[in-house]
């Protein structure tokens, strides 16, 4: 059982996308895992052969047990070596590569290999939030067409089409969110009609959710010795030259402000890369990947932070695209292990709610958080002149036991330099 964050101790398998013999490579979706927050795509991290599911679908077990062995090329089977190398179907920790094998907890011993589920064998493959719409409409699942990794169905499919995209007006300053006790989220604009495919909130499902965000923070709050950072940022350059581009587009394919402040950390973070990773067995573990967590609110409550990978090296149209397709999937129940469990830092922005200055929490194990406020325009003085300017304020929070204040205000510099030279984002 992967750990998808880290406020996660058990999780629910909902269902099998494989079945023993079936072929995977990495990145493959093999499971369908639930947790208080959602139901996740389990991704695989090794090339191999199923060999057993140890795991039945509607066992809750918690995070570190194994779902299923998993033999790798080249390796003997289960009848030749009694003690094969388990290849966990879990994503891996952060700071590691691949998959590792896990000894269940005492008293979580492997099941004896279970029987081919029907959801092995030919049942419908479909998301948990499918399932749930389509039963209260009383519609049937194989008449359904999913859009899915291998055909699954998704709650957008149920709903009869895609998940609404996000608009594409261009606002004044960057897209924010809901106040939270996690990172705060970071909403693009949308429409304020809950979209047809997402489940009516329930308070067992909210109270879930804030118990797992709660219990996060307070870790959070209770290990990491925070630091902040501030600095107030001339926004003019990028927004004259985003607006100039927007204009030569179509208006579904304009891009939203947010998005060169989300390549801006980027770019800064590849100058100070230590806080770029986690805080693991006692050190500072840098992240090559620069992958951004970017907090998401969801309608019937709570909040995701799924991650938009290798941010740095995509264009602003491939960010944009990137962010909708997240949006839209998060919202319908189709995010994958590696979204949630492979983000290097945080994002987010409150600014259309009307706040300046966001002091955000760390998510562990990260070690930093950056938070945009409200883009409004100001008095500003430059070269002796006094002019009126629209004014960003940029956050950090920061973890001491990583970086100090000196390679966070370089953050930021680099951070502002980038935004003062958009041609270069």
């Amino acid at each position: 059982m992967p750990s998808l964050g880290a406020d996660m101790q058990e999780g629910t398998l909902v269902e099998w996308l494989v079945k023993p013999g079936d072929r995977v490579k990495r990145r493959d979706v093999v499971a369908v895992v639930e947790t208080d927050k959602a139901a996740i795509e389990i991704e695989v991290y090794e090339d191999g052969v199923v060999e057993r599911l140890v795991v039945e679908p509607g066992q809750k077990v918690p995070v570190g047990t194994v779902l299923a062995i998993i033999r790798s090329d080249g390796e003997a089977g289960a009848g030749q070596k009694k003690e094969a190398a388990a290849g966990e179907v879990a994503a891996p920790a952060p700071g590691r590569s691949k998959a590792e094998a896990v000894t269940p907890p005492p008293g979580h011993e492997p099941a004896a290999p279970a029987p081919v589920a029907p959801a092995a064998a030919g049942r419908i493959k479909a998301s948990p939030y499918a399932r749930r719409l389509a039963a209260e409409r009383g519609l049937a699942l194989e008449r359904l067409q999913g859009t899915g990794p291998g055909g699954v169905i998704r709650a957008a499919d149920v709903a009869g089409g895609v998940a609404p995209e996000v608009p594409s007006a261009v606002p004044q300053q960057p897209s924010a969110a809901v106040a939270d006790q996690g990172p705060a989220t970071v909403t693009p604009p949308a429409a304020e009609t809950p979209p047809a495919a997402e489940m009516p909130p329930t308070r067992d499902f909210q109270a879930g959710m804030r118990r797992a965000i709660a219990a996060a923070m307070a870790r959070s709050n209770r290990e990491i010795p925070h630091y902040y950072l501030g600095l107030r940022i001339d926004m003019s350059r990028t927004l004259r030259r985003l607006e100039a581009e927007n204009l030569k587009r179509p208006i579904r394919e304009r891009i939203l402000p947010v998005v060169p402040l989300i390549k801006a950390v980027a770019l800064a973070l590849g100058e100070v890369p230590e806080l770029n990773g986690y805080w693991l067995e006692d050190r500072l573990q840098p992240q090559e990947a620069i992958n951004i967590g970017f907090a998401i609110a969801l309608r019937q409550g709570g909040l995701l932070t799924p991650a938009l990978l290798n941010a740095d090296l995509q264009t602003l149209d491939e960010l944009m695209a990137a962010l909708r397709d997240l949006i839209t999937r998060t919202r319908s129940g189709g995010l994958r292990s590696s979204e949630l469990t492979e983000a290097t830092v945080t994002v987010t922005s409150l600014g259309d709610l009307g706040v300046e200055t966001v002091y955000g929490v760390i998510y562990p194990p990260q070690v930093a958080l950056i938070g945009f406020g409200r883009t409004m325009e100001q008095p500003w003085a430059e070269n002796g002149m006094l002019a009126v300017r629209p004014v960003l304020t940029a956050t950090l929070a920061a973890d001491h036991r990583a970086t100090d204040g000196h390679r966070g205000a370089q953050f930021l510099d680099a951070l502002n330099r980038y935004l003062q030279e958009p041609e270069k984002l």
